[in-house]
């Protein structure tokens, strides 16, 4: 399992996926705050199945040296 999620796509989950969560404490109690579970483990973990099947990748790639 390679990592297909860089740097700033992980804090835009990270930041989505604790907004949603924060939902469950401060606002309505909503099925959202599970949901904000998704992105904030996809974020951890360094990957997201959704962009695998496409070959999608938001990391930088390592330019190869000769």
């Amino acid at each position: 399992m390679d990592k297909n999620i860089g740097s700033a796509d992980k804090w835009i989950r990270i930041i989505v996926g604790l907004f949603l969560i924060s939902l469950d404490f401060w606002g309505p109690r909503t099925a959202w705050g599970w949901i904000g579970l998704i992105p904030l483990a996809t974020a951890l973990i360094g990957f997201c199945p959704l962009y695998a099947p496409f070959k999608f990748s938001t990391r930088k790639q390592e330019q190869k040296t000769a």
